[in-house]
């Protein structure tokens, strides 16, 4: 059992790693002031990352014009993704 365990552990941390990707992506598109977000790719990109950001945006608000809410987005994401890869290794290291 606690192998699987440990692989659900995996695919959640993997899945958080491609998600920390496409919150890249989202971050990096925000200095193009030109582009289309009616665009359906865009407009998913946006839609899957505006709800997390908008947890930090109300936390933390700009400094001097500059959103820092996305810095301790990756930084919450970074620590969830290492509390599971630790857990996963110790739920492996068990059997």
């Amino acid at each position: 059992m606690a192998p699987v365990i440990g692989d659900l552990i995996g695919v959640l941390a993997q899945t958080l790693s491609i998600y920390t990707l496409v919150l890249l992506v989202r971050v990096l598109l925000t200095w193009f002031p030109n582009l289309d977000w009616g665009n359906p790719v865009l407009s998913t990109v946006s839609a899957v990352t505006d709800p997390y950001l908008n947890v930090f945006r109300g936390l933390i608000p700009p400094l001097g014009g500059l959103d820092l809410s996305a810095i301790v987005a990756f930084l919450a994401l970074q620590l969830i993704q290492s509390l599971l890869e630790q857990s996963r290794a110790l739920f492996y290291a068990a059997y």
